[in-house]
């Protein structure tokens, strides 16, 4: 059985959801990335579909996107002043070093926890 047939299931029997190849699905479905370049949202609706492809460097072998009916997909709830406050914060909170208390103009690295001066205090004192 070939990759584009083992992924083809338009009734659903094999997978429990209509499964399609990649870039074979029918005209009215979107993934959730096509739907906000539209504009639009999931709204709650559950998986209509799935496109299924063959990936040699996972382990499962296969890779998934599921897909959502653009006719019952809601428009994208407008950003309040409120939103961007929290926004703004969480991305301050994301610059400021927790041990250092300094606001970096970069985002602070989650492997490390901390600003790379703080990270790294011995090489800094040898350069």
């Amino acid at each position: 059985m070939s990759a584009p047939t083992k992924c083809f299931d338009p009734a659903g029997a094999r997978f429990g959801i209509p499964t399609y190849p990649w870039h074979f699905a029918p005209d009215g479905y979107a993934t959730r990335r096509q739907l906000r370049a539209s504009g639009l949202r999931p709204g709650g609706q559950e998986a209509a579909a799935q496109i299924m492809r063959t990936h040699r460097r996972r382990k499962a072998g296969v890779q998934v996107a599921f897909l959502y009916r653009v006719d019952r997909a809601k428009p994208v709830r407008p950003m309040t002043s409120r939103k961007w406050g929290a926004l703004a914060l969480a991305m301050l909170a994301r610059r400021t070093c927790p041990q250092c208390r300094i606001t970096y103009s970069y985002c602070i690295p989650t492997s490390l926890g901390m600003c790379i001066l703080c990270a790294y205090p011995e090489e800094q004192r040898a350069a």
